[in-house]
C-alpha cells in the first residue's frame, strides 16, 4: 500500500477524538460501580472488539501461522509482565478518571513522551540533545505546576493527579519491552493487542479473585449503564489503538504524534461545553505548556534524527 500523508492525518486526526473522549468515558461508569470490575469488563469487550479481525488474520496466517506465536523463557516473561503493567495501568486508568478528574488526568498523560525520554536514556543510552533536555525540563516543569494545583508549593501536591503520572510511566516500560516483542517473534500488531488483552484479563481476574468484592463482576453483568459504559470505553480504547497503527502506515510517528498533543484541550473543551463542567486556570495554563514543550520535543527529536552521524 502506497503511503499517503492525507489518509495518515485523518488516521491520527481521529485518534486525536477518540483520546480526547476516552477520560470522560471512563468517568462514565455510575457512581458507586465497582472500578476493578470495570476495568475487567472493558478489557472484556476490548477483547471481543479484537476477536473478527485476529481470526481474519489467522485464517490468512498472517504473522504467526496458527494465530499467536508459542513464546518461552524471556520473550514469554516479556509477555506476560507487560500484560499484567496494562492491566495495571487500565485499572489505574479508570481510578484517575473518576478521583483526579477527565481533565486533569488528561494533561497528566501526556507525561508519556518525558518518560519514554527518560528511560531510553537511562535503560537504552540514548544521548538527548540540549534542546530535547530543555524542552523536557519545561515539560517537567509544567506537571509539577499541575500537579501542586497551581501553587508550586510541594505540601499543595495532588496526590490523584500524581497518581495518574504514573500510567504513562507504566506504559512507557511496556512499550519499550513490548518493542523487543515484536522485533523477536512474527506476530502482527492486532496479535500483540489481542494477546496483551489476553494476559492483562487473566491478570486482572486473579487479583479480582485475591482482593476484589465479592459480587460485583456478576452483579455488573445486568446492569446496563455499567455495560454501556464498559462497552463505549472497551470499543474506542481497541479502535484508537487499531486507528493508530493505520496512521504509522502512513506518517511518521512524530507526525501523528504531532496531531494526537491537544486531545486535552478537546476534553476540556468536551467537558465545559457539552458536559457542564469546569476548568481551573492552572488546568489551562498547565495544558499550554506541555503542548508547547511536546511541539518541541517533536521538533528537536526531528531535528536530531535529520543529522548525520559523528564520525
Amino acid at each position: 500500500m502506497a503511503a499517503s500523508p492525507r489518509k495518515g492525518i485523518s488516521f491520527a486526526l481521529m485518534c486525536l477524538a477518540i483520546l480526547a473522549v476516552m477520560p470522560l468515558l471512563a468517568d462514565a461508569r455510575p457512581a458507586g460501580a465497582d472500578a476493578l470490575a470495570f476495568t475487567i469488563w472493558l478489557t472484556f469487550w476490548q477483547l471481543v472488539a479484537g476477536s473478527p479481525l485476529f481470526l481474519l488474520e489467522r485464517r490468512n496466517n498472517a504473522g504467526d501461522a496458527k494465530g499467536l506465536p508459542r513464546l518461552r523463557g524471556r520473550t514469554a516473561f516479556i509477555a506476560l509482565f507487560t500484560g499484567a503493567l496494562f492491566g495495571i495501568s487500565t485499572y489505574m486508568y479508570v481510578i484517575a478518571a473518576r478521583e483526579a478528574g477527565p481533565v486533569s488526568m488528561a494533561i497528566a498523560l501526556q507525561a508519556y513522551p518525558l518518560f519514554a525520554i527518560l528511560l531510553e536514556t537511562v535503560f537504552l543510552g540514548k544521548r538527548k540533545t540540549p534542546a530535547e533536555i530543555a524542552f523536557t525540563a519545561l515539560l517537567l516543569a509544567s506537571l509539577y505546576y499541575l500537579t501542586t494545583q497551581g501553587s508550586l508549593r510541594i505540601t499543595d501536591i495532588s496526590l490523584w493527579s500524581a497518581f495518574a503520572l504514573a500510567i504513562p510511566l507504566i506504559w512507557s516500560v511496556a512499550h519499550i519491552l513490548l518493542r523487543q516483542l515484536l522485533a523477536e517473534t512474527a506476530i502482527t500488531p492486532n496479535q500483540v493487542t489481542v494477546s496483551r488483552l489476553l494476559i492483562s484479563g487473566v491478570f486482572l481476574l486473579l487479583v479480582y479473585a485475591v482482593a476484589g468484592k465479592p459480587g460485583a463482576l456478576l452483579d455488573c453483568l445486568m446492569d446496563f449503564r455499567f455495560q454501556a459504559a464498559a462497552i463505549l470505553l472497551g470499543l474506542a480504547y481497541y479502535t484508537e489503538l487499531v486507528l493508530w497503527f493505520h496512521a504509522m502506515r502512513h506518517i511518521d510517528v512524530s507526525v501523528a504524534s504531532s496531531v494526537t498533543v491537544p486531545a486535552p484541550a478537546v476534553t476540556m473543551l468536551i467537558s465545559v461545553v457539552l458536559l457542564g463542567g469546569s476548568v481551573e486556570g492552572y488546568q489551562l495554563w498547565a495544558m499550554i505548556v506541555i503542548a508547547l514543550a511536546l511541539y518541541g520535543l517533536l521538533l528537536a527529536g526531528k531535528r536530531a534524527a535529520m543529522r548525520p552521524a559523528s564520525p
